[in-house]
C-alpha cells in the first residue's frame, strides 16, 4: 500500500478568493499525487482550511508552496477575525491515513518546518506529534497571545520558535519595528503532525458571546474534573458569528473514538440547557469521514427505538443530518463532505 497523507493546513484569509485561489493554485501545482479535496473559507473568522492529501513527498511539497504563498499573499499586520491566530499559514497538520505512521509524519513535518523557516523565511513552532520541546506540544500554547504577541515570541528565549530564519540572527531584542518586515508580514506558523480530528461548531440560539464561552468552559477536557460535561478530547471555545448572527460553541474533537460527534452534540445540547440556551445545529468544518455519521446515525436510530441493523450508510447519514441539524446554517450534501465519498470521486 502506498502510503497515504491529509494535510488540512488553515491560512488567516477567508474573505478575500483571489488570495485563497492563488494558494490552492499553489497546491495543486504539485501534480503527482496530490488530490485537492476541498476549500472551506470563513468570513467572520477570516480563515480557510484547505484539505488535500497524497503521497508524503508530494504533499510535503504542497504545503511548502501553499506556506510561501500565504505568507506572499496575506498581511498578517492588517488581520481581523474571531479565529485565534498567529501566521498567514497559521497551522499545518500532517494526518497518516494509510501506510504510513504518525511518527513518520511528525519526522516530516519538522523537516516541512525547517524548510519554510530556510527558504520561505517563515518561523516555525513544531507541535502535538512533531513537537520539539513539552511546553509547545498544545496548539493552544504555541498560539498564546496570537499574532500581537509575535515580538514578545521571536526575542524572548525560550519562547522563540523552534526554526528561525536567517534574517532573525541579528535581531536580539530592540523595538519591534527591528523585526523584519516580511517576518511581521508572514507572522509564525505552527506546523505538526496529528491523527484524525473533527472540527466542529454548535450554533446556539443565542448572540450572547458570554454564554458560549461558559459552555465551551464547562465542557472542555482542560479544567477541573467535577465539572458534570467535561468531554475527554474535547477542545472548545465560545465565540460570536456575525454573517450568522449567533453564538457558536467551536470545538476541536481530537479523538473520534473516545469522543465521538454524537455523543458531544448530546453533550453540548445537555450543557447549553443548564445555561438556558439551545443548540440549534451543527456546523462541520471541512471534511468528516464517513464512520463518524454512519455510527450518529446507529446512535439516534436506537435512540428513537428503531433498529439500524438493516439501514445502509446513506439513511444512517441522513439520520445524523437530521438529528444534528447539520443543515442548519446551510445544506449539508455528504457528497462535499464525506472524506471517502470525495476522494472516490
Amino acid at each position: 500500500m502506498k502510503p497515504l497523507i491529509e494535510c488540512v493546513p488553515n491560512f488567516s484569509e477567508g474573505r478575500d478568493m483571489a488570495v485563497i485561489n492563488q494558494i490552492a493554485d499553489a497546491i495543486r501545482s504539485v501534480g503527482g499525487s496530490i488530490r485537492l479535496l476541498h476549500i472551506d473559507p470563513g468570513q467572520a473568522a477570516n480563515r480557510t482550511v484547505i484539505t488535500f492529501v497524497g503521497q508524503p513527498g508530494d504533499v510535503t511539497e504542497a504545503a511548502f508552496r501553499a506556506a510561501a504563498t500565504a505568507a506572499r499573499t496575506i498581511d498578517m499586520r492588517r488581520h481581523h477575525g474571531t479565529h485565534p491566530r498567529i501566521g498567514a499559514t497559521d497551522v499545518l497538520p500532517l494526518i497518516p491515513l494509510s501506510g504510513i505512521t504518525l511518527e513518520d509524519c511528525a519526522l516530516l513535518a519538522r523537516q516541512l518546518a525547517r524548510r519554510m523557516a530556510d527558504e520561505a523565511g517563515i518561523p516555525c513552532y513544531c507541535y502535538e506529534a512533531a513537537a520539539l520541546r513539552p511546553a509547545f506540544r498544545n496548539l493552544a500554547d504555541c498560539r498564546r497571545g496570537e499574532y500581537e504577541a509575535l515580538y514578545h515570541k521571536l526575542t524572548t528565549p525560550g519562547e522563540q520558535p523552534d526554526f528561525m530564519p536567517a534574517c532573525m540572527d541579528s535581531v536580539v531584542s530592540g523595538p519591534p519595528a527591528d523585526i523584519p518586515a516580511c517576518i511581521r508580514r508572514s507572522g509564525i506558523s505552527v506546523v505538526g503532525a496529528r491523527p484524525f480530528l473533527v472540527a466542529v461548531n454548535f450554533n446556539l440560539d443565542t448572540q450572547d458571546v458570554a454564554v458560549a464561552k461558559a459552555i465551551a468552559a464547562d465542557v472542555r477536557q482542560k479544567g477541573s474534573a467535577d465539572r458534570p460535561f467535561a468531554l475527554s478530547t474535547v477542545k472548545a471555545i465560545g465565540w460570536y458569528i456575525d454573517e450568522y448572527g449567533r453564538a457558536q460553541v467551536s470545538t476541536n474533537l481530537t479523538d473520534i473514538n473516545t469522543t465521538p460527534l454524537h455523543k458531544a452534540f448530546v453533550t453540548i445540547s445537555r450543557c447549553a440547557e443548564t445555561h438556558g440556551v439551545h443548540v440549534t445545529g451543527t456546523e462541520i468544518v471541512g471534511l468528516v469521514p464517513k464512520r463518524v455519521l454512519t455510527e450518529a446515525g446507529i446512535f439516534f436510530m436506537q435512540q428513537d427505538g428503531n433498529d439500524a441493523s438493516a439501514a445502509d450508510d446513506d439513511t444512517l447519514m441522513q439520520q445524523a443530518v437530521s438529528h444534528m441539524h447539520l443543515d442548519d446554517l446551510c445544506p449539508f450534501q455528504t457528497e462535499q463532505k464525506v472524506l471517502e465519498l470525495i476522494a472516490a470521486l
